[in-house]
């Protein structure tokens, strides 16, 4: 499957990309999506859209300094990861996401070249980047294991 690029003019159409991501995802149970760019090419903005479709109320705090933040919304879990401080990708065996069933939990992962080798397998990869003063968004769905549908619906 070729990446599907998407222009986003502004915060508005990152919120409403990321919130598209998040009803198909809480529909498959679960999912990895990996989130890559440069700072400020709108990673947390794509989250935050995503987490708040999904039905996450109250404060959405970025995991830039806790690594991770866990939510819950209408029986669904999720957890959005920040590993940009990370020193060596060993180090996301310390935290605890066994807890976190990637059949069941929905996880945003930022900076997943950083915890290489110990995160599961992307079901979506989503690269930002800055293009002039707004940004684009080229997503690349990953098969499933029965019969090559993305876990992601990308139409």
């Amino acid at each position: 499957m070729s990446p599907t690029r998407v222009e986003l003019a502004d915060e508005a159409a990152t919120l409403a990309l990321g919130a598209r991501i998040g009803r198909s995802l809480c529909t498959a149970g679960g999912g990895v999506v990996y989130l890559r760019g440069d700072l400020g090419a709108g990673k947390t903005t794509l989250a935050r859209g995503l987490l708040r479709a999904a039905g996450v109320e109250g404060t959405l705090r970025s995991p830039t300094y806790t690594l991770m933040e866990p939510y819950a919304a209408g029986g669904q879990s999720f957890l959005h990861l920040d590993l940009y401080r990370l020193a060596d990708p060993a180090e996301v065996e310390q935290l605890g996401l066994r807890d976190y069933p990637v059949e069941t939990t929905v996880w945003l992962v930022e900076w997943p070249e950083k915890g290489a080798g110990f995160l599961p397998p992307a079901n979506l990869e989503v690269r930002l980047a800055i293009d002039g003063a707004g940004r684009v968004a080229e997503l690349d769905a990953a098969p499933t294991n029965a019969g090559n549908r993305p876990i992601i619906d990308l139409n």
